[in-house]
């Protein structure tokens, strides 16, 4: 039994020990979680009401009521209690633990936070200090590239300018071409597009250059209606408007036959009538003194001269026929015409020497012009013509280097019709020197390719020397360069420039004017070819490397095989020269080709010959097997280019034939060469066998090549 005075003691202990541990327990539920029903109920009621005395109360009131027998629970609620208290200590140590640890991390977090925040600043700071400082230095740049920038818009504005006038420059020349040809609604419709290209302008602000448009648009419909307006009148005078009703029309008027004052008026008349007629042809021509269209006046010559034929041979030859004049109407017509056209040309040419298109075009216009007058026209070589205007030592000069600039054409054809040899020995001279010049080009240009000699470039040269030297050739058989050879023949023998023994070639028709140039073409083209064909040949023989060590000794014999096959080794070399020979028939021509392969299998033949067959011995399946890549193999790959491919293989085609004779047909054969070396005999009996290009030496060496003879045989 307790004293009155320690019961109310006894329960202090647990109330306060339960108080604490009410409140350990609220710390620990919050914490890890823990559910308790009825603490937690009395816990969160004791809270809420902040006594912990009334608390502790109703604690020990439930636990213990008034039954003074239930005090025996005081254990076990103290005993519950102390494990309580234990294990909230637990957890407040555990707690207390990691509390410092959390708050020291988040303490270095922040201080990392903090130096990597100033780590960013100092960053950004020198990341503005920098971008300060490039946009300055940047900035003389960004003002250059500024006016550089502004000075390309105003080249594009000029550039767009200059399309401009070379656009309308080029309509311009399309309407001078079109009427050069005489094709007037090419040239209106021309004249209609430069029209609508000046209304387009019409709202640029360009005024220098609208005005250079609307120029050149009325110069022109001022030159196309002048035009229009002269055929006009040229259909209207061939119609002879005004229709005047012709004498010979009237009937009933004849000429009175023996009346010699009506004969003399009619006499005074004509002439009367042919001075008009020659004033109105001077003022026609008068009106054609447009220096840059010779083909003008030229073409109204010839066209006169075609209209008047008729009235000149019907009305005029008779009068001076009755005169017993020896004149002929015709061409005494004719050369008064080419009179004037010469002294036209006398004035024009001096304004043209210094324009090669102008003085170009001029030649060309009296080149046709001389053609028509002779060909046609039949005006004689003898008359006064064009072409003593253009022999003229200024003008011919003028000419010479006019021909060197524009010698896309062929100058034969413009030279032919001078009248002196001498001046067309001096064109053939340029002509020659023109090739010769052409030809060092490509010299050098070929200098320049020889690395790839089976390039399309090499090849190319190759193929436009030969072009040039067959032309030539065919140029030296020509009737016009024979004569000129004569020509050059009579020259060279007042002169005394060349010997005897040349004179005689050049007179007996031996060499010709282009020997020379067709030599150095040839040597050129045999240079290459021959550069070309040993560019080939090594890689041939790169490639017969492994055929070169093929054991020729051990090979089976052909009995000894079902089929007979191609050498494995044989395969690279045969490859490389069909490749080869496929890529060289493809670019070059084919007399070109037809060298080429020929030259290749020349080669082909002696180093088979020399490095493979006498390198080496054979035994029967050997000499069997090399015939065999031979004669089915090798020969066949040239039959694409000729019938009989083994001609070209002589040496290799009679080496097969030596080793692979039976050995009785071998015996006797060494026996014929050892008894009869040298003799016509010997000779005869190779012949026999199909041997002629082999001396007996040779064939005696293939015969010690071979291994596969009788033990008594040898």
């Amino acid at each position: 039994m307790l004293s009155q005075g320690e019961i109310p003691e006894a329960p202090a202990a647990p109330c306060c020990l339960e108080n604490g541990e009410q409140r350990n327990n609220k710390e620990e539920k919050s914490d890890i979680n823990i559910t308790d029903p009825v603490g937690n109920e009395l816990v969160s009621k004791g809270i809420d009401n902040g006594d912990l005395a009334s608390y502790v109360s109703a604690f020990i009131e439930k636990e213990v009521g008034n039954d003074l027998k239930s005090l025996k629970k005081l254990d076990k609620v103290i005993e519950q209690m102390t494990e309580n208290k234990m294990h909230l200590e637990e957890q407040v140590l555990r707690i207390s633990s990691e509390i410092p640890k959390r708050i020291q991390s988040a303490l270095k977090n922040a201080e990392e936070s903090k130096q990597l925040l100033n780590q960013f600043l100092e960053q950004e700071t020198h990341l503005f200090s920098s971008i300060n400082s490039h946009l300055q230095t940047a900035e003389p740049w960004m003002d250059n590239l500024g006016a550089m920038i502004n000075q390309i818009e105003e080249i594009e504005r000029h550039l767009a300018y200059l399309k401009w006038i070379s656009q309308i420059e080029e309509l311009s020349d399309n309407i001078q071409q079109y009427l050069m040809t005489n094709n007037v609604p090419e040239a209106a419709s021309t004249l209609v597009s430069m029209a609508e290209l000046d209304i387009k302008l019409q709202e640029s602000s360009c005024t220098h250059l609208l005005s250079f448009m609307r120029a050149t648009v009325k110069f022109w419909h001022k030159i196309l209606k002048d035009k229009l307006t002269s055929d006009f009148e040229e259909v209207l005078t061939q119609l002879h408007w005004p229709f005047i009703t012709s004498p010979q029309s009237q009937t009933g008027l004849s000429r009175p036959v023996s009346s010699p004052e009506i004969y003399n008026n009619l006499e005074t008349l004509f002439c009367q009538l042919l001075k008009l007629q020659t004033s109105g042809l001077e003022f026609r021509v008068e009106k054609f003194r447009a220096i840059l269209h010779p083909e003008w006046y030229l073409a109204q010559v010839l066209m006169w001269i075609g209209n008047h034929n008729h009235f000149l041979d019907e009305k005029i030859q008779p009068i001076l026929d009755k005169t017993n004049s020896l004149a002929n109407a015709r061409l005494e017509f004719s050369r008064g015409l080419v009179m004037l056209v010469l002294e036209k040309l006398a004035a024009d040419i001096p304004c043209l020497l210094y324009d090669d298109s102008l003085f170009c075009h001029l030649v060309d216009e009296v080149l046709l012009f001389e053609r028509e007058l002779h060909s046609v026209h039949g005006y004689p070589s003898t008359f006064a013509n064009c072409m003593h205007i253009l022999s003229e030592e200024t003008c011919f000069q003028r000419w010479l280097t006019v021909e060197r600039k524009f010698a896309l054409q062929k100058m034969d054809y413009r030279y032919k019709n001078l009248p002196t040899a001498s001046r067309k020995l001096q064109f053939l001279e340029l002509q020659k020197d023109l090739v010769d010049d052409f030809r060092i080009r490509l010299t050098q240009v070929m200098k320049e390719e020889t690395r790839a000699s089976l390039g399309f470039r090499y090849c190319a040269i190759l193929n436009a020397v030969n072009y040039i030297s067959t032309v030539l050739a065919d140029w030296a058989d020509n009737v016009f360069f024979l004569q000129l050879q004569q020509a050059a023949l009579e020259v060279f023998a007042e002169n005394n420039t060349l010997s005897k023994l040349q004179l005689g070639q050049l007179a007996s028709m031996e060499s010709s004017v282009f020997d020379d140039m067709i030599n150095l073409l040839e040597r050129l083209k045999h240079d290459m070819l021959t550069r070309q064909v040993d560019h080939v040949f090594k890689e041939v023989k790169d490639a017969a490397k492994l055929y070169k060590k093929e054991r020729w000794l051990s090979l089976p014999s052909q009995s000894e095989q079902a089929v007979m096959s191609l050498s494995s080794s044989a395969c690279p070399l045969l490859l490389t020269l069909r490749d080869r020979l496929l890529l060289l028939e493809q670019q070059l021509c084919f007399s070109l080709f037809k060298i080429s392969w020929q030259m290749l299998v020349e080669k082909l033949d002696i180093y088979i010959y020399q490095e493979i067959i006498l390198a080496n011995h054979f035994n029967e399946g050997g000499a069997a097997q090399l015939h065999f890549d031979m004669t089915r193999n090798l020969f066949p790959l040239f039959s694409h280019y000729c019938k009989r491919p083994e001609n070209y293989f002589k040496h290799v085609k009679e080496a097969c034939i030596v080793l692979n004779l039976n050995i009785g047909s071998a015996l006797l054969l060494q026996d014929v060469l050892q008894s009869a070396s040298g003799q016509p005999s010997a000779t005869a009996t190779l012949n026999e066998m199909g041997i002629y290009k082999l001396a007996s030496q040779d064939v005696e060496i293939l015969l010690n090549l071979r291994t596969h003879w009788p033990s008594t045989g040898r």
